[in-house]
């Protein structure tokens, strides 16, 4: 799935995934591909992503949203 992480001055990352972990207000949770369409508020935390060749990284945020719908998810943080 494709994924874009941008802050309002900075694009943090933009590419495929095969799974990402977000820090949700009402707790962590994981999108797979074929997700559910969703919007949903996001808490200070790390997004924790994992790349199709399995390498992993990490990013600091201090909240914000996500939107995710046909396999693109949209993340707009702080």
């Amino acid at each position: 799935m494709k994924i874009k992480i941008t802050k309002p001055d900075a694009t943090l990352f933009e590419g495929d995934v095969k799974l990402v972990q977000l820090p949700g207000t009402g707790g962590k949770f994981e999108m797979l591909e074929n997700h559910a369409p969703i919007i949903s508020s996001l808490a200070a935390g790390d997004v924790r992503i994992v790349l199709p060749d399995g390498a992993e990284q990490k990013f600091a945020i201090r909240g914000g949203v996500v939107k995710g719908q046909k396999n693109e998810l949209l993340l707009l943080v702080q």
